[in-house]
Formats: structure tokens, C-alpha cells, sequence
């Protein structure tokens, strides 16, 4: 009998379990339909608008480039990790940490590096190994572009100090909920175009005040929608990760369930089995 309560234990431990992973599918999905729409609604715009400023950069005289441009060598640098302030996502976390590591230790492995990590759980393994410049975990709380331009501004001024000769972003990118790609995308400075995009830009336009002053303009407007992009892909990311990975823990604690109870019912009947023939025993023992 005490094998019985034992299973009896599991089963309702792993039903109570299955419960909970099942609301948080059903939660993440519903969070997930909010941000795959802002995400889809966001990047034709997004692409418009670098588009027309490499459309713009490309007919700039020589000499005329932005101060965010600038080209010049790489001693310090800052990688922007982007991650979720709460696990159970599968491997959406693990994912931009080992794709942090592989930056700093590969490509960036002769540089001084510092790390600015939005999230919790990317800034908790991180900062064992390595510097940890900033950590905001609260912009996720209410992700909103007004909070997005405070935090681009900061590091593009860092920028313009020399601070930093280059900024990266690390993040997953949205493809869908089952699929999600770390990017590793430079931020600052605005990466030239190459031949094969120059023949391809158009450059007769008409402009009003005049070219220098357009891009001065567009630029910072840019940069702050090439990260709230970002954090908007790791946001929907998360979600579907998350979705993902408590529906294959709704169905592995189903399958358990199922095995248990089935290990249940043969301990019961083996009991029953044991019991009668125990009666039985006795009653012919009684019999002799």
C-alpha cells in the first residue's frame, strides 16, 4: 500500500504541474498575439525608414559624413545583450548568452568590451565573467518607445564621447513562435554601403532644407527605432519561446500522467490479486 500512496503522490504532483504549464501556454499565447502584431506592423516602417537614410547617406558629398558614422578603431566596445527578466522559455536566454560569449570571445576577443544587458536573466550569468556597464531590467515592464529614446540617447552620446568605438545588439529576432533567431547587428557607427547597395540607391532627390540637415535629423530617429525593433523582436520572441516550451511540458507531464496511473492500476490489481489470494489461503487452511 505504500507504493500505492507513493504513485498516488506523483500523479496528483504531476497533474497540479500540468495545470500550471497549460495556463502559462494559454497566457504566453494570448501575450504573443499583441506582440507578433506590434512587431509586424513596425518593421515595414522600420525598413522604410533605413532605406531612405542609406538612400540619403549614399548622395552625400565626401567628408559630409554624420558624427554617428564615424569610422574609427575599435578599442572599446559595447555589446548590448538583450534578454527576458523571467525563465521557463525554453533556450530563448541560454541562446543570447552563448551568442554573448561567442561575440566577446571570438570576433571582439582583442578589445575591451562592457556589456549593457536588458533583462534579468542574461545580466545574471553574464556578470560572472565579464563587465557589466548598465542592467535595466524594467523596460520591459511597460515597453514603450518614449523609454527607448532615453536609453538610445545614452548610448549614442556615449558614442559621440569615445566611450565606445562600436555598439552591438545581441538579440533573438522573431520569426515565429516555434522559431526564433539570434542576430548580432552593429548599432553604432552606421555601417557604410557596399558596392552592390550603392548601384542600387537612388540618390535624385530634392531636398529642403537641405541633404546634411535631413540626415542629421533622420539618424537619431533611426537608431531609436533600430533598438526599439530590437527589443520589440525579443519581446514577441520571448512569448513564443515561452508558448513553445510549456506546451511540450503540458504534453511530457500528460504522457507522465498517463505511465503513473498506469503503474497505478497494475500496483492496485497486483494488491486486489494478493489479497484475495490470501483469503483464499486462509480460508483453506481454516478448511484442513
Amino acid at each position: 500500500m505504500a507504493n500505492l500512496k507513493e504513485l498516488r503522490s506523483r500523479i496528483s504532483s504531476v497533474s497540479s504541474t500540468m495545470q500550471i504549464t497549460s495556463a502559462m501556454k494559454m497566457v504566453s499565447a494570448a501575450k504573443l498575439s499583441k506582440a507578433q502584431d506590434a512587431i509586424t506592423a513596425m518593421r515595414p516602417y522600420a525598413d522604410k525608414l533605413t532605406e531612405l537614410l542609406q538612400n540619403l547617406s549614399a548622395s552625400l558629398d565626401e567628408g559630409a559624413n554624420s558624427k554617428f558614422a564615424e569610422q574609427r578603431e575599435v578599442e572599446n566596445v559595447l555589446v548590448v545583450a538583450i534578454s527576458s527578466n523571467r525563465g521557463l522559455a525554453g533556450a530563448f536566454n541560454s541562446n543570447i548568452v552563448k551568442g554573448t560569449k561567442n561575440l566577446i570571445q571570438n570576433d571582439l576577443k582583442d578589445k575591451k568590451v562592457s556589456l549593457l544587458t536588458l533583462g534579468k536573466k542574461a545580466n545574471d550569468i553574464l556578470k560572472k565573467d565579464f563587465t557589466i556597464a548598465k542592467n535595466d531590467t524594467a523596460i520591459f515592464d511597460h515597453l514603450e518607445f518614449d523609454q527607448v529614446v532615453l536609453l538610445t540617447e545614452e548610448i549614442m552620446q556615449d558614442f559621440i564621447d569615445k566611450k565606445y568605438d562600436r555598439v552591438i545588439l545581441v538579440y533573438n529576432s522573431f520569426k515565429n513562435a516555434a522559431t526564433q533567431i539570434v542576430k548580432t547587428e552593429q548599432f553604432l557607427p552606421i555601417e557604410p554601403l557596399n558596392q552592390e547597395q550603392e548601384e542600387n540607391t537612388l540618390a535624385d532627390y530634392k531636398f529642403e532644407p537641405n541633404k546634411t540637415e535631413i540626415i542629421e535629423e533622420l539618424i537619431p530617429k533611426s537608431l531609436k527605432m533600430q533598438l526599439f525593433k530590437a527589443l520589440r523582436d525579443s519581446f514577441a520572441s520571448e512569448h513564443g519561446a515561452r508558448m513553445t516550451a510549456m506546451h511540450k511540458a503540458t504534453d511530457n507531464a500528460t504522457e507522465l500522467r498517463d505511465a503513473l496511473k498506469l503503474s497505478y492500476n497494475k500496483a492496485r490489481q497486483a494488491s486486489i490479486t494478493n489479497e484475495i489470494l490470501e483469503i483464499v489461503g486462509g480460508a483453506e487452511a481454516l478448511n484442513g
